[in-house]
């Protein structure tokens, strides 16, 4: 008798966008990040908030500013996009807080390999029309990463305005962050078999802790001797079981488009 071993892996789903139902802003739900702390002004001054308009409507997703005109995001949260609206210096999205700005801009560029369905070289830039100033609340991430990440990597977390849970959807009022740690590509395998490529990283934290719904393009952050932020991942993608899953989450490895970001950037 001939026995065969089964294994089923998850499937890898795209965190989509959150479609912002504007006359629904007033419901009082707290979704958010799964687990984790909020944030304070100016702790995270590099996030943005980004509602992409297409033809079928608005989405919400993040993003990291990394100077003064480009904001790194997903390339799922430019694809097909109109116009969008960036909130930076934002902590409560629903709160009238002075140090917010607000920019409009229909310039981005996708990478030109992406593809929706797998979700390999999901990274997108979202170009401002102008050079900003820098504040206290607004200002780049420190540095893009020079090496990897690697494996149980020490000083790693994300942050966003995600959904709390898989059964209620909406984006969050405050900005929250949560510790993570990163696990190797084959550790990843376990979870999703050859679906992930050596340009994605996945990481995992305590209690099922880390990005949602709404967090698309959310930047993860190793903070360097506890101190300086280097942008080393982009929130793309979580397992088709839902976000409080054991499976970890997904993101694309900055590191391996340094040359395509530099490139984009500098032909202005």
């Amino acid at each position: 008798m001939n026995v065969y071993m089964v294994v089923l892996f998850a499937i890898i789903v795209p965190i989509l966008g959150i479609q912002v139902r504007y006359q629904a802003k007033e419901d009082g739900i707290n979704q958010r990040i799964i687990g984790g702390q909020e944030a304070y002004a100016g702790q995270f001054p590099y996030m943005a908030a980004i509602y992409k308009s297409t033809s079928d409507g608005t989405f919400f997703c993040s993003g990291a500013l990394i100077n003064n005109q480009w904001i790194l995001t997903s390339a799922y949260c430019v694809d097909e996009a109109v116009l969008f609206s960036i909130d930076l210096g934002a902590l409560n999205l629903k709160a009238n807080e002075p140090n917010r700005q607000r920019f409009a801009t229909d310039i981005y560029v996708a990478h030109p390999d992406y593809n929706p369905t797998t979700l390999e070289n999901d990274i997108g830039l979202i170009q401002l029309r102008m050079p900003i100033g820098f504040t206290t609340y607004i200002r780049p991430v420190d540095l893009l990463p020079s090496t990897e990440v690697t494996p149980n990597m020490d000083g790693i977390m994300t942050m966003g305005w995600g959904q709390i849970n898989d059964e209620t959807a909406g984006i969050v009022d405050e900005l929250r962050y949560v510790n993570l740690v990163p696990l190797s590509n084959e550790e990843c395998r376990l979870s999703f078999g050859n679906q992930i490529v050596d340009s994605m990283v996945c990481v995992g934290g305590n209690y099922n802790e880390g990005f949602c719904r709404g967090d698309t393009g959310a930047p993860l952050i190793w903070y360097k001797n506890g101190r300086y932020s280097t942008h080393v991942g982009v929130a793309s993608f979580i397992s088709n079981n839902g976000c409080e899953t054991p499976e970890p989450s997904g993101y694309t490895r900055t590191f391996s488009y340094i040359d395509w970001i530099n490139n984009v950037t500098a032909a202005v």
